[in-house]
């Protein structure tokens, strides 16, 4: 386990990088290396040609059972115990948010403030999570994103929200970057929580956006005449998609089903980036969370107060950036 002293904060350039915006700030915007073409003659590890085709065509795949189902079980019963909530006592569930969210529209939406748990970096460092955002980027040379989970409740009087269609990074920039979310639970219910995206508008944007009005929000599409696709899946299944995929999570409208997720994604390292990476090892060893526009953190401190180091793997701290590939 390395126990050097690692910078404390992140460089004020990496953070005011995502300080207007919703993405992840644990990781570039955009990479310098392109997002696979196959160009490289690299055979995939884990997308099949028909997955392939899918992923260019839509913007999004689902690698099936990326991770054991007890793992992300696993995973699904912490976060309840995370936020102080009983999965079997409705009752428990629907309390204030601990924290002001800066980005209004996540207010409701489930976010769980937690982002180096053990069980959180288990999920990351598993095997074939890697080799599917392998297959994305045509290298394995990659850093995982640390971020957080999603506990995402019924809607109730008081407890509103909107499922709305956004992007993270405005697509005029066409920014080379993935995003991923993992099931912790089964979402095939479409009227419970979870992913939804707009695949037309991904694939028309550049004629779409010549109808529009010079004004318009670079981060959240007109979507009306466009087929919003909800996105099935089941516990252990990971969902990658392609950051010009206009996507958000869909209104929970069920009675008592409750979606659970954890959002992993994975960007080429930037090894010569020794700024982003001591915060990335700060941030593992000292259980500190990401500092962004739409990233409260938990008021609570019960990373830093309750738990310890996670414990990786040789690929983990390849995926960190404690180790060089």
């Amino acid at each position: 386990m390395e126990t050097a002293t690692m910078a404390p904060t992140m460089a004020p350039a990496i953070t005011n990088a995502h300080k207007d915006i919703p993405g992840n700030p644990s990781t570039s915007k955009s990479s310098k290396v392109k997002l696979n073409d196959r160009s490289n003659g690299k055979p995939l590890q884990i997308l099949s040609e028909e997955d392939w085709q899918f992923w260019i065509e839509n913007g999004y795949i689902v690698i099936k059972n990326a991770v054991p189902k007890e793992q992300a079980k696993r995973l699904a019963d912490f976060l309840w115990e995370f936020e102080e909530k009983d999965p079997n006592n409705p009752e428990t569930w629907y309390a204030p948010p601990r924290a002001e969210m800066k980005m209004k529209e996540l207010t409701n939406t489930g976010m769980v403030e937690v982002y180096n748990h053990q069980y959180l970096w288990d999920n990351r460092q598993y095997p074939k999570v890697h080799q599917a955002f392998t297959d994305i980027w045509g290298t394995e040379k990659l850093w995982v994103t640390i971020d957080r989970a999603n506990l995402n409740l019924p809607i109730r009087p008081g407890y509103e929200y909107k499922g709305f269609i956004h992007w993270d990074y405005d697509p005029e920039t066409k920014p080379q970057n993935v995003q991923g979310v993992l099931a912790l639970a089964d979402q095939n219910d479409e009227n419970m929580g979870g992913f939804q995206c707009v695949p037309e508008l991904y694939r028309t944007y550049d004629t779409w956006k010549l109808r529009q009005p010079e004004n318009r929000d670079h981060f959240k599409p007109d979507v009306t005449g466009f087929e919003i696709v909800k996105v099935k899946m089941n516990a252990g299944d990971l969902l990658i998609f392609n950051s010009l995929l206009p996507h958000g999570i869909r209104a929970n409208n069920s009675v008592n089903k409750v979606r659970l997720a954890q959002y992993i994604s994975m960007m080429p390292a930037e090894e010569d980036n020794e700024a982003l990476r001591e915060w990335r090892i700060s941030s593992w060893m000292e259980r500190k969370a990401p500092e962004g526009y739409a990233f409260p953190g938990d008021p609570r401190g019960w990373e830093r107060t309750k738990y310890q180091t996670a414990v990786l793997t040789k690929l983990g701290r390849k995926l960190l950036g404690l180790d060089k590939w």
